[in-house]
């Protein structure tokens, strides 16, 4: 039976099976303060690893999503990066501004080891 498309993301709090194996190796690590204030600019940056990053087996993709405090549809998409194995390494830095307090979704795909998903709430002052 087909499952919401939600279930079948993991995260570091829920990795059926053998999937928690790979939750370290997998989940995206997302570094951004945890105030900042409206309409200014900030740094995020967000990695997956330490993962190889092979033809057989890689980090392919990272996307960004923004859920909005108070905004009547969420999230906001923000961004995909998408990654070529061999030449890269599965990681990448935007600059972002908030007008609300949110929660940053990072969301990587290993072409292995499929979907996994962190997140990370910001303050707005």
């Amino acid at each position: 039976m087909a499952k919401p498309f939600g279930e079948l993301i993991y995260t570091q709090e829920q990795a059926p099976g053998e999937a928690i194996s790979k939750a370290e190796t997998h989940t995206p690590k997302i570094e951004a303060p945890d105030k900042v204030k409206a309409g200014e600019p900030f740094k995020v940056t967000i990695k997956v690893g330490p993962h190889e990053m092979r033809d057989v087996h890689s980090i392919r993709r990272l996307e960004l999503y923004i859920y909005e405090e108070g905004r009547p549809f969420n999230p906001i998409h923000v961004a995909t990066i998408h990654f070529g194995p061999e030449y890269t390494e599965a990681e990448a830095t935007l600059t972002l501004k908030l007008k609300k307090n949110s929660v940053l979704y990072a969301i990587s795909y290993c072409n292995l080891h499929g979907l996994w998903e962190a997140r990370k709430e910001i303050k707005v002052e």
